[in-house]
C-alpha cells in the first residue's frame, strides 16, 4: 500500500498532510531556521508520528509559513475523537525539543 502525502502551496506557505483538506485539531508553532521547506515537514511529520502514533484516528499535518528569520512551523494535524491534555502538551514538547529541532535543521539545510 502506498502512502500518499500532499503539498499544498498558497500564498508562500506549504502544508503537508495525508488528508485534504488539512486540518489542525491539535497544533503548536515554532519558529526555525531556513532550511528546505518539504524535507524540513517530512522531518517534524515523522517524529510528530511517532510520538502520537497511539492517539486514535491521528493524522499528522505540518505547515510552514515564511518569516524574518526562516520558517513559522505549526504542527500537529487531526484527531478522530477526544483529544486529551497530554496529546497537547506531547505535540509541544516534540516541536520545542531543542536536539530534534536540530537534526531537522541540519537534515533540511540548504546547501545539501
Amino acid at each position: 500500500m502506498s502512502v500518499r502525502w500532499h503539498i499544498v502551496e498558497e500564498a508562500g506557505e506549504m502544508t503537508l498532510c495525508r488528508q485534504l483538506p488539512p486540518r489542525f485539531d491539535v497544533a503548536a508553532s515554532a519558529h526555525l531556521p531556513p532550511a528546505r521547506p518539504a524535507r524540513l515537514a517530512h522531518q517534524i511529520r515523522q517524529d510528530l508520528w511517532r510520538a502520537l502514533a497511539n492517539v486514535r484516528g491521528f493524522s499528522p499535518v505540518v505547515r510552514l509559513a515564511p518569516s524574518d528569520t526562516g520558517w513559522r512551523v505549526t504542527a500537529g494535524g487531526r484527531v478522530m475523537g477526544r483529544i486529551s491534555p497530554s496529546v497537547e502538551s506531547t505535540n509541544d514538547a516534540l516541536l520545542n525539543d531543542a536536539s530534534k529541532r536540530a537534526r531537522w535543521v541540519k537534515s533540511a539545510r540548504l546547501n545539501a
